[in-house]
């Protein structure tokens, strides 16, 4: 049985937790998802930000399990909209849709429009939830969890059409900052050049010297 201290990813994406496994770098620590841990279920998630859905999934993870929780909320703001889709990235064209058909109802929505205006922005906070057992190792219902958060952001523009297909979610039809209109999308990055400059590699950074000055 291992002996590292384990912490606990709030997702059941394998695919989120390599990245986050690989983004954290915790020499310590034994990463496990909630699948993992036989948790088949997920919150609501009824907050209208980023951060407040963080903090709802990194409460619900501790609370069920009584590990340290670090959950991540993303998604993309573009400016034209108003922010949107914001907190709605994954269901914007509809609570099944796929990555393919959120592009296609993003580049309509923007169609015709100049690079000028079709900023946006990458943007996740992970969320750190400390619960604190009871004798029996349980976190009581109603037991105050304390929150730590950061934030990682990746400014850019919407390409109007898709190229590569590196990446997942947006990355097809956005472009960063340090790249020219009509440039390279995320989608023709390689995953080293993404993750240093993308939103969830920053606040990975910025949430491992915590991590590990809780020993992990």
């Amino acid at each position: 049985m291992s002996t590292r201290p384990r912490l606990l990813i709030a997702t059941h994406s394998a695919h989120k937790l390599a990245e986050l496994r690989g983004l954290l770098a915790l020499e310590r620590a034994e990463l496990v998802s909630l699948d993992d841990l036989g948790i088949a279920d997920d919150p609501e998630e009824t907050g209208k930000t980023f951060e407040t859905n963080a903090r709802i999934k990194a409460r619900f993870g501790a609370r069920r399990t009584g590990l340290p929780t670090l959950a991540d909320d993303s998604g993309l703001e573009v400016d034209a909209l108003g922010r949107g889709p914001g907190v709605r990235t994954r269901r914007y064209a509809g609570p099944d849709a796929t990555d393919v058909d959120n592009n296609a109802k993003l580049l309509v929505e923007l169609d015709g429009l100049p690079p000028e205006r079709r900023g946006a922005r990458y943007v996740c906070v992970l969320a750190l939830a400390l619960p604190r057992p009871d004798a029996r190792g349980e976190v009581p219902p109603r037991a105050a969890v304390p929150i730590r958060s950061v934030r990682g952001t990746t400014r850019g523009r919407i390409a109007t059409a898709p190229r590569g297909s590196g990446g997942f979610g947006y990355d097809p039809i956005f472009e960063p900052a340090t790249e020219p209109p009509g440039g390279r999308t995320f989608g023709l990055w390689s995953a080293a050049e993404k993750n240093a400059v993308s939103h969830r590699g920053r606040a990975a950074r910025r949430m491992t010297p915590i991590l590990r000055d809780l020993g992990f």
